[in-house]
């Protein structure tokens, strides 16, 4: 793989995600679970939340609806009893705790070697403007990336994996597409996007989801922030 420019996701691909939403259940509910199960739950609350952010997206239903429903949908798939101003306490509580993330200990390990590289990096993520910028500032993330190098599809205007966000990237960072790189954790925004685009993508796979039925294919897999580093740093030295 040739990288000029290496572009990455945020939520679940630079930090654990599955973190904050795991303090926060056990901080509101009082059905126990078992480490398993609440990777579990996380994982079909995120299965639910893409749902529902395109939806979302496309002016289908408001924020609040995405927020309550991804929460209400995933325990009610556990048996586990909430109501939608329950939901709404978990969304509140869990913000609070998005404001304590950390990234990877290697995605910063990742980011300190491309920075000295003098590589082109980029953020795109899709989300609400200050939501997601709360947590790029949160990640420190202009230690490494330039704010204009930035991109959340809130401010943009569309959202991945439509064409018109992978675009508007290339036009701004005037990209080669054969020498970029996108780095994501889902398979349908991220993965699906960057490879319609005619960009390199890396499958940050690190909750082992099974592979989707797709004609597009991500060109590298990885379980860990560790095996992506160890992924890119292969990959520069070649």
């Amino acid at each position: 793989m040739e990288m000029d420019t290496i572009i990455f996701d945020v939520d679940d691909t630079l930090y654990d995600q599955a973190l904050p939403f795991k303090i926060t259940y056990k901080k509101l509910f009082d059905q126990p679970l078992t480490e398993a199960e609440l990777n579990q739950l996380y994982t079909v609350s995120r299965k639910h939340s893409d749902v529902l952010f395109d939806k979302w997206e496309a002016g289908e239903i408001p924020v609040q609806e995405l927020q309550i429903r991804r929460m209400t949908q995933a325990c009610e798939e556990f048996g586990i009893a909430i109501t939608e101003q329950k939901a709404l306490e978990f969304q509140n509580a869990y913000v609070k705790e998005q404001r304590k993330i950390v990234l990877f200990d290697e995605v910063k390990q990742l980011l300190d070697d491309l920075y000295q590289q003098n590589k082109q990096l980029a953020v795109l993520t899709n989300g609400e403007t200050d939501h997601q910028s709360m947590k790029i500032k949160q990640l420190n993330l202009t230690n490494w990336i330039p704010a204009e190098h930035l991109f959340i599809s809130g401010a943009i205007g569309y959202a991945k994996p439509k064409q018109e966000v992978f675009n508007v990237l290339e036009d701004q960072l005037q990209l080669d597409t054969r020498k970029t790189i996108y780095i994501g954790d889902s398979f349908h925004h991220d993965i699906v996007g960057a490879k319609k685009a005619g960009w390199q993508a890396i499958w940050m796979n690190h909750r082992k989801r099974d592979m989707p039925e797709s004609s597009y294919k991500p060109d590298l897999e990885v379980h860990s922030a560790k095996e992506l580093y160890e992924a890119l740093s292969r990959c520069n030295r070649l």
